[in-house]
């Protein structure tokens, strides 16, 4: 996607060991017509799948995925990072490493919000080695669901995520591929 390869060029900034920051337009500060033209795009790509939710992880996750529903007229769901007092007592939990934090993290859902039988539509910020997407899948199954989709916004393609995910077989769709951050310049595929 044309305006979100420019945006990355313009304003995202290598920070090294393979880490993007992009927090003034997708998960800080969050340019919201942008993320609307990008959830209007996956709806595009993923509208015949019969997505019945679209799941993601806080907080980076959650502008793409709420927009991506929007269009889809869907609920979106977001597994948490740490568990609230008004979440019930039995979750479903999953672990996955966080390349930016530096650590592993919790990603939690409550049963009340997803249900064995839906068909999921998975949506992140990143997919770089897949380890949260995969967190996420898990959390799906767990419940019962099904993946029918993946969606990032940004693929760090160099990191080998997409392979990762393949034994899934389900669509894998990436708004901006990345090819290599090397000598600080962002190659697109």
């Amino acid at each position: 996607m044309k305006e979100l390869k420019d945006r990355i060029q313009r304003d995202g900034q290598i920070l090294g060991n393979g880490i993007l920051k992009v927090d003034s337009f997708v998960n800080h500060q969050v340019d919201a017509r942008l993320m609307d033209e990008c959830g209007k795009e996956f709806a595009r790509r993923f509208a015949k799948l019969g997505a019945t939710k679209v799941l993601t992880a806080e907080i980076s996750g959650i502008a793409p995925a709420l927009t991506t529903a929007l269009h889809l007229g869907l609920p979106v769901v977001y597994a948490r990072k740490t568990k609230p007092i008004t979440m019930p007592d039995q979750v479903y939990l999953t672990l996955a490493p966080s390349h930016t934090k530096g650590r592993t993290v919790e990603l939690i859902v409550s049963p009340e919000y997803l249900a064995n039988g839906e068909n999921v539509l998975i949506i992140d910020d990143f997919l770089a080695s897949g380890a949260t997407i995969l967190g996420l899948v898990r959390l799906a199954e767990a419940a019962g669901a099904k993946v029918v989709g993946i969606g990032a916004l940004i693929e760090k393609i160099f990191e080998g995520g997409r392979e990762a995910l393949k034994p899934l077989g389900v669509p894998v769709e990436s708004l901006a591929c990345i090819a290599s951050m090397d000598g600080g310049k962002i190659v697109f595929q």
